[in-house]
């Protein structure tokens, strides 16, 4: 077989779905193969608890490890939350060694990024919808995030 003729298959393969050619004529063996191995990206979800909390062990337990329980709840009730509209990952700021959009206290206008959610490689700002102060910040940097995920907790002005 000469050039000319390899050149004629590799052209037919190429205008072709084929991936993959193979052709052994006497001693003459010719093997083509297009395009790269697909890869086979795995993603783990956090595994779920093995076992319910049952209810009895706090009934059980005295009234002054019940009160602090209950003061990070009266906390979320007493501001709005912003949540994830999309699923991706969470981060705090632009870039890994920069200094984070917003911090815990912190009062920012309407409009004001208040971090990035990734999602397939596009980043996407999430701002703030009307100026508040930053009461608590619900997610570590570089976390993944579903959507209606809690990110802040603010206190609208």
């Amino acid at each position: 077989m000469d050039i000319k003729d390899i050149k004629l298959l590799i052209k037919a393969v190429t205008e072709t779905d084929i991936t993959e050619f193979e052709m052994e004529s006497g001693e003459e063996r010719i093997y083509l193969k297009r395009g790269h191995e697909p890869q086979i990206v795995q993603y783990q979800a956090p595994a779920a608890p093995l076992y319910a909390p049952s209810v009895a062990p706090q009934a059980a337990a005295p009234s002054l490890s019940a009160a602090p329980a209950a003061a990070p709840a009266a906390a979320e009730e007493k501001g709005e939350k912003v949540s994830s509209p999309i699923v991706g990952t969470f981060y705090r700021a632009p870039a890994p060694d920069a200094a984070p959009f917003v911090e815990v206290g912190q009062v920012v206008e309407k409009g004001q990024v208040l971090c990035i959610v990734e999602a397939m490689k596009l980043m996407n700002e999430i701002e703030a919808e009307f100026k508040c102060r930053i009461v608590k910040i619900c997610r570590e940097n570089a976390e993944p995030v579903e959507y209606g995920d809690t990110l802040f907790v603010v206190e609208k002005l």
